[in-house]
């Protein structure tokens, strides 16, 4: 594995432990920063990949854009398409006036961002 795909990794991995520390928070807890956070860490688990696989790629938080790179290298990530929509919107919405993340969301963004994670841990295996 090239040393940038561990760093994206790295990275990834933060966004991961954030997304959860924040929802685990007994007081202060902001949905915002946990949908946030597991949005980015899945975007950043992608571009891992496609780091890892040569694909080159540009400077986006559109996940649907992200998985039209990966498609050709891991085909069957066909199937996050549908939890990757929900995501994508985590990444703009709330960062702003006028929209709030609820607990609900935030749930389902910590149970997408977790089994997303570990689907696209596996794809890394071949190259440690």
């Amino acid at each position: 594995m090239n040393e940038i795909t561990k760093e994206w990794i790295e990275k990834a991995e933060g966004d991961y432990h954030t997304a959860l520390r924040e929802y685990r928070a007994r007081k202060a807890r902001n949905y915002d920063a946990v949908c946030f956070h597991a949005q980015q860490g899945i975007e950043k688990y992608m571009k891992a990949r496609l780091q890892e696989a040569g694909v080159p790629f540009s400077k986006t938080h559109d996940l649907i854009a992200i998985l039209e790179l990966c498609l050709p290298i891991e085909p069957l990530w066909e199937g996050f398409r549908t939890a990757l929509k929900m995501l994508n919107r985590y990444a703009v919405d709330f960062r702003y006036p006028g929209e709030f993340a609820t607990k609900d969301e935030a749930k389902e963004a910590v149970n997408i961002m977790r089994n997303l994670r570990e689907a696209i841990k596996k794809s890394f295996e071949p190259f440690k």
